[in-house]
């Protein structure tokens, strides 16, 4: 796959920055967990990192779902997205991707407003993903299963 050649380049070109960088990865991503999850089908026995490429494109494809004339806001979407392409979700069962994306959002909102701006304006720099992680890493914690 040639992921700088795999969407048209209007599309491309209509992104913001901060939406562009990375996206990238998660096409790219994405076409890695649909080969792996096809091959999976086959009910051969995986390694561990094929599991977690397996665990964490399903969590992508959650963390992509929109509710029904609920649109996220670009910003929201990146803030996401962003979770979901660095692995922020590891520990997270598949079942509470839903409520961290909420849980997350909402803590953004409240806490980092003025992360989602700069998100907003197409800024995505060190101190954004520093601030981005940790507000992933608080809900995580709160969203982690008790042993």
């Amino acid at each position: 796959i040639n992921v700088g050649i795999s969407v048209s380049r209007v599309g491309g070109n209509a992104q913001i920055n901060s939406m562009k960088k990375i996206a990238g990865t998660l096409k790219l991503d994405q076409a890695q967990f649909r080969e792996l999850e096809a091959f999976s089908k086959f009910g051969s026995d995986l390694d561990a990192a094929t599991m977690a490429i397996i665990d964490k494109g399903r969590k992508n494809v959650e963390l992509l779902k929109q509710g029904l004339h609920a649109p996220l806001r670009v910003e929201q979407q990146i803030a996401v997205i962003y979770c979901g392409t660095q692995g922020l979700l590891k520990a997270i069962p598949m079942d509470k991707v839903g409520v961290f994306e909420k849980d997350f959002l909402k803590l953004l909102e409240t806490q980092h407003g003025s992360v989602l701006q700069a998100l907003a304006a197409g800024e995505l720099n060190e101190e954004i993903t520093k601030a981005l992680e940790k507000a992933a890493r608080e809900v995580v914690v709160g969203l982690i299963p008790n042993k």
